[in-house]
């Protein structure tokens, strides 16, 4: 079994990491390259750096905070936000970024997720889905969070990975920055729907909120951002308990 991986996410917004509740009420968190370095000298698996108002702003991910952030790291990195062509996701992985993250663009034009897979490979191919659920049905929100659609999160879900994602990374927006745990539910049926790595985000706010998301939840990764940006949980400390609890974690 491949192990379960741990993932500090900087949200991006002029050019400083944040962090809200439920995408609002943005606070600072700092500087986003010495946070890189620390989290990848203190155990982080990989990273994910999203360029928050990227899309909002119609504006592509800041080129030259990318290449910073990859000078100081030697764990996967992976970059979005405003990503919506084939010469953008080009030029973040000529820039340092190991995957690039796509959101927006592909809910727009889901044959953009075929093209990326075609010319890079799927393994540099993450499809961030933000969902809320709403009457009791997950709907899959675009532009930070900020637009809602009538795409089922299941169902767009099983259309990116038949279109050639490699990774879908699932964002609970009733769950965010509340830290009352992951969806884990909706996680569980999403790995029963698709067979690529599915990465949590979204309402981690102890540590054995990440022992429910591995078990209960079945994600292949958990990512989290204030916990471990205001000291909260210290990396090292998270997978020596996830390891108690016989969860199969790098060390």
């Amino acid at each position: 079994m491949l192990a379960k991986r741990i993932i500090p996410c900087l949200d991006i917004k002029n050019g400083r990491t944040v962090k809200g509740v439920n995408f609002l009420n943005l606070r600072d968190a700092g500087d986003p390259v010495a946070l890189a370095k620390q989290y990848a000298e203190n155990g982080a698996d990989e990273l994910v750096f999203l360029d928050i108002s990227a899309t909002l702003e119609s504006r592509s991910t800041t080129i030259d905070m990318v290449r910073n952030v990859a000078e100081q790291i030697d764990i996967p990195f992976t970059v979005g936000g405003g990503v919506s062509t084939k010469e953008g996701v080009e030029l973040l992985l000529k820039s340092g970024a190991d995957k690039v993250g796509v959101n927006s663009a592909a809910i727009k034009r889901p044959e953009l997720i075929n093209e990326l897979s075609k010319a890079f490979g799927n393994q540099c191919i993450v499809v961030a889905i933000d969902a809320k659920k709403v009457d009791g049905k997950w709907l899959v929100h675009l532009a930070g969070g900020t637009i809602p659609t009538d795409l089922d999160l299941f169902e767009w879900a099983k259309e990116v990975e038949t279109r050639g994602a490699g990774e879908i990374l699932f964002t609970s927006m009733n769950n965010d920055g509340v830290k009352t745990g992951f969806a884990n539910e909706a996680l569980a049926q999403l790995s029963e729907t698709v067979n690529i790595p599915i990465i949590a985000s979204g309402g981690a706010g102890t540590m054995q909120h990440f022992v429910e998301v591995f078990k209960e939840g079945k994600a292949d990764a958990a990512l989290a951002a204030s916990v471990f940006h205001f000291g909260e949980i210290a990396i090292n400390d998270l997978k020596q308990e996830l390891q108690t609890n016989q969860i199969n974690i790098r060390l």
